[in-house]
């Protein structure tokens, strides 16, 4: 690795910690991070296309473009389903039971696993933000992507999670992620 590689896998792991201790709900942790890089990026980006060639959605293969031309990736996940006893409502359903109910007896099978905690996600949110303002701070070039952490998902980098996104890291001269455009 050079000096520039270096210095993405130190951010992305700084950026696992930011993640980690970003606020929670209850203060109970449902964030799951990992760092992926190589081989790793290269089968969450194929995939990546597979998902775009099979729904449609054209992010998938733009995004995958920039999996590739990143250095590293970390993805971050949530356990959605881990609710926290509340009974908002946040989630669709009248209380937490309910919504429990609704995913051991009619699992949703879309991009994303649901339903999900609306508070889990709120989490989900924090925590990604968390780490990309890490990012910034170290001068690093990111975006934060649903596409890689849907790819993600479906290839179990993430066990337990329901929801992820994968904020990949660049150091170039131009930002990689600035100038995106959708691949016909």
């Amino acid at each position: 690795m050079d000096p520039e590689q270096d210095a993405m896998m130190l951010i992305a792991s700084l950026m696992a910690v930011s993640a980690r201790t970003a606020p929670k709900g209850k203060g109970v942790d449902t964030i799951v991070t990992r760092i992926i890089f190589g081989d790793e990026m290269e089968r969450v980006a194929d995939v990546m296309i597979e998902i775009g060639n099979r729904t449609g959605l054209s992010p998938f293969p733009r995004d995958a473009q920039n999996l590739r031309d990143s250095t590293v990736c970390v993805l971050i996940g949530c356990k959605g389903t881990e609710d926290l006893g509340l009974n908002c409502g946040g989630c669709g359903f009248l209380s937490c039971k309910d919504m429990r109910e609704k995913i051991a007896t009619d699992p949703v099978n879309s991009l994303f696993n649901g339903p999900n905690c609306v508070i889990r996600m709120a989490d989900l949110g924090i925590a990604l933000g968390s780490a990309a303002k890490t990012a910034q701070m170290h001068n690093a070039d990111n975006r934060i992507l649903f596409t890689a952490g849907v790819a993600a998902l479906s290839l179990n980098m993430l066990p337990g999670c329901t929801c992820a996104y994968g904020i990949p890291l660049s150091a170039t001269g131009k930002n990689i992620f600035f100038d995106r455009r959708l691949i016909p």
